[in-house]
């Protein structure tokens, strides 16, 4: 691609001020491929010109990640060392930044037996449960970002002549991330502002629940007291605005895990495990999902449902507008991290306490007690088509149309 490092420089840069707005003696996390190194250099060159203190460096590779999965005794692979959980607590007690550079072939797992990849699972969520608690409850900057790759950008454009789609996908992130605008920084705060004004609306409202209806889909959730609808846009403990998602399409808040009755179908693949699901359709009665299929991986998403309790219940309701730059893009990228903010999606699992009034400052027991789901999982699932409609629904029982045909209403 013509002009890429110019381009890479503007992201590094909206990564950093936009994506966690790094600060004077802020200690910083990036997760990242090794294939990504000409990024990394210049994320970590803008972090410390931002007045970092230290960029901690975690360099991933998918064929050595696949290759541990698929070799490494099977206790050893779900057990995680001693020292690493001290340097990851070690890492929450000083408040890291922590910026995550996705990249990943959406069938790395593809064909690996299903223990290996639960035992792999089950060490990712230990050695990350206390960052990703504290993420949700907003007490550190974080932030998700793409890169494209080979593997990934050969699923996305498989039409494409191999030397060409690295260079496609690279454009459809620098477009979704608004980098071929003069401003990136000043384009996104822009756009915040847009999404936040639709929060507002949704809050002032605060509707009992919300009945979603499409081909395949009709499904009644419930929103629990005093919830809070929301952007990417988030404020840490020390009070610094970030980005936790660029690019973010999405306004979202916390159901109540207690309350969901119907059946939801899935619009777009899941890229979960190392896996690609299609085709998903759930049963829900009571706020938990009874019956799971899928066309395509229906025993990883059986794994993800029985993974813990939580697993059973919903976290998430995000909505998208089926007009949002990236569904109109017409492009699947089978990563959450875009397809979500091309649909409507609902998430599987942990809910964020930030969803809630005053839930950052609330126990696990009392978030639990409110109706917020609680789980080592999150995971989204798209749902979203322009056939969506939905309602809210008051407390007196009247409705009010939120979304008509996939859009605003």
């Amino acid at each position: 691609m013509e002009n890429l490092m110019t381009y890479l420089d503007k992201y590094a840069m909206l990564i950093v001020k936009t994506g966690v707005n790094v600060q004077k003696d802020d200690l910083v996390q990036l997760d990242i491929s090794v294939n990504q190194a000409p990024l990394a250099r210049l994320i970590v060159k803008k972090a410390y010109e931002a007045g970092a203190s230290q960029v901690v460096l975690r360099w991933t590779d998918d064929t050595i990640l696949r290759e541990q999965v698929e070799n490494m005794d099977i206790e050893e692979l779900r057990t995680v060392p001693e020292y690493k959980q001290t340097e990851m607590e070690e890492m929450f007690k000083r408040r890291i930044s922590r910026i995550s550079v996705v990249s990943q072939d959406p069938g790395v797992f593809s064909g690996v037996a299903k223990e290996r990849i639960e035992a792999y699972q089950q060490y990712d969520r230990q050695l990350l449960f206390g960052l990703r608690q504290a993420a949700a409850a907003n007490r550190i900057s974080w932030t998700v970002v793409a890169a494209s790759e080979a593997s990934w950008a050969a699923k996305v454009f498989p039409e494409l002549p191999a030397a060409e789609q690295v260079d496609a996908l690279w454009d459809a992130i620098f477009k979704a991330t608004k980098i071929y605008e003069a401003d990136p920084v000043e384009a996104w705060s822009l756009h915040e502002k847009r999404l936040q004004e639709k929060a507002a609306m949704m809050n002032q409202e605060q509707f009992q629940a919300l009945h979603y209806q499409a081909p395949g889909t009709d499904l009644t959730i419930g929103l629990p007291e005093n919830h809070i609808w929301d952007s990417a846009r988030s404020i840490n403990e020390k009070g610094f605005e970030f980005m936790a998602n660029m690019p973010t399409e999405e306004i979202f808040t916390a159901p109540d895990r207690r309350v969901a009755d119907g059946v939801v179908s899935s619009t777009k693949p899941l890229a979960y495990a190392g896996q690609v699901i299609t085709g998903i359709k759930l049963t829900f009665k009571d706020g938990a999902i009874i019956d799971v299929k899928a066309d395509q991986g229906e025993e990883a998403l059986k794994s993800l449902v029985a993974m813990d309790e939580g697993s059973k219940h919903l976290g998430e309701a995000a909505l998208v507008p089926d007009p949002s730059p990236i569904s109109q893009s017409r492009i699947t990228f089978f990563s959450t991290l875009y397809d979500e903010n091309a649909s409507n999606h609902l998430a599987i699992g942990n809910a964020y306490a930030f969803n809630l009034a005053n839930g950052v400052e609330m126990t696990e027991k009392e978030l639990a007690e409110h109706g917020l789901n609680r789980s080592k999982n999150h995971v989204d699932f798209m749902i979203g088509s322009d056939k969506m409609n939905i309602d809210g629904i008051r407390k007196d029982g009247s409705r009010v149309a939120i979304f008509r045909n996939g859009d605003w209403a």
